[in-house]
């Protein structure tokens, strides 16, 4: 893993899911077979692969204290186009860090992470007025999760994180995407410790090599996806758990 610390000229952006997005790194060392924000690497110089590289934003913090105070009070993604849970925020903490500011100033924050790391400010999530804490946890096969997730935390541990701060009264939702095989497993884990759940399919095409790979090509298919969409929509509305897809 290439790690190199740089100065971004800006942290807080627009985003057209939320208000604004914080991205305190570029690229991320969970290194998910089928991330969308792969597309980000041809703006980094670097030629490594999407997954082999984390540029660490060392003044994350600082810009954010000025900017905040220049911007319209709305809701923030941590993060966007990186998990602000990676490896590297164990050494660097800056989204811990730039969750103070935006707690000082009491801006609404989604947290969307990977990581079980995030436990380690919950301290912090707690004294939010407005927070929610999204896990992506597209599968309930670990055998899965290790081909197309290989540098995430555990299903077992995003679980586990994700029953403790909803148990803590913290506000907790599960991306399930893309749907991957064994997903439909997550319908017996996930009820009581997620307040709604999202799911969607594959949207791009950089995983099409590990489907071939390892002969599961029927996983990208609209038959296959349509109908585990289904079964996950069935299985989490009889449980009383509100669920949206999203295609």
């Amino acid at each position: 893993m290439i790690v190199r610390e740089i100065f971004a000229k800006s942290i807080l952006s627009k985003s057209q899911i939320y208000d604004y997005a914080i991205n305190p790194y570029v690229g991320c060392s969970h290194s998910c077979r089928y991330c969308y924000a792969a597309f980000m690497r041809r703006f980094t110089g670097h030629k490594e692969k999407w997954g082999e590289f984390v540029d660490i934003k060392v003044n994350a913090p600082e810009l954010l204290a000025r900017e905040i105070k220049r911007n319209r009070m709305g809701r923030v993604w941590v993060s966007g186009v990186c998990d602000p849970y990676q490896a590297a925020e164990k050494r660097y903490k800056l989204t811990a860090r730039c969750l103070e500011i935006l707690l000082e100033h009491q801006w609404s924050v989604t947290i969307q992470t990977k990581s079980s790391l995030v436990l380690r400010d919950i301290e912090i999530l707690e004294k939010f007025k407005h927070i929610e804490v999204g896990f992506s946890i597209t599968t309930a096969d670990e055998k899965i999760r290790k081909i197309f997730e290989p540098g995430a935390s555990p299903i077992k541990e995003r679980i586990h994180a994700l029953d403790t701060l909803h148990s803590r009264g913290i506000q907790t939702f599960v991306m399930i995407a893309p749907i991957l095989p064994g997903s439909d497993g997550l319908i017996e884990e996930l009820p009581g410790k997620a307040d709604h759940i999202l799911i969607d399919r594959l949207n791009y095409s950089y995983a099409n090599r590990v489907y071939r790979d390892n002969k599961m090509e029927w996983a990208e298919e609209d038959t296959f996806l349509v109908q585990q969409a289904e079964k996950l929509k069935e299985g989490f509305t009889r449980r009383n758990i509100p669920v949206q897809v999203l295609f």
